[in-house]
């Protein structure tokens, strides 16, 4: 139970990252229509691992997702099965990038946006939690997702 408390303090401490570099620190407004982050397509299988990885997306923490071989996944957030079906890959990255525009009391990180964002700490300020081209991974997993 002690390591699931460090990860949750981990998370809170996590929320941190910078948004593509037309738009650096600033939120994104629920409405905007999310452009790719980077010119190079997300590679689905890098965006399975990334979520995947406990040290890296932090996702399985509250979510759970369709990675049978993870034990012990989330259950404070939706469930990651069928989120292709679900959202459009613009709606999957602006979650990404800016969860609080689609719901102000969300627990989930931006996980690019660098300014703006309370007690990060000190090791981990101005550095996103995600690069640009580990969002657009995830993304490219996150849509393959239809059932």
């Amino acid at each position: 139970m002690q390591g699931w408390n460090w990860m949750l303090g981990s998370l809170s401490i996590a929320v941190i990252g910078s948004v593509h570099a037309q738009s650096v620190g600033a939120p994104v407004p629920a409405t905007a229509v999310m452009q790719p982050l980077t010119d190079t397509p997300g590679d689905a299988a890098r965006g399975r691992a990334i979520v995947a990885d406990r040290q890296r997306g932090l996702c399985l923490l509250c979510h759970a997702a369709p990675i049978p071989e993870q034990r012990f996944q989330g259950n404070l957030a939706p469930d990651l099965a069928g989120a292709g079906a679900r959202w459009t890959v613009a709606q999957l990255r602006a979650r990404l990038v800016e969860p609080a525009a689609f719901n102000p009391d969300s627990m989930m990180p931006s996980y690019t946006r660098t300014t703006g964002l309370h007690r990060v700490g000190a090791s981990w300020a101005g550095t996103p939690v995600l690069a640009p081209q580990q969002v657009e991974d995830v993304v490219a997993w996150l849509a393959t997702l239809r059932d």
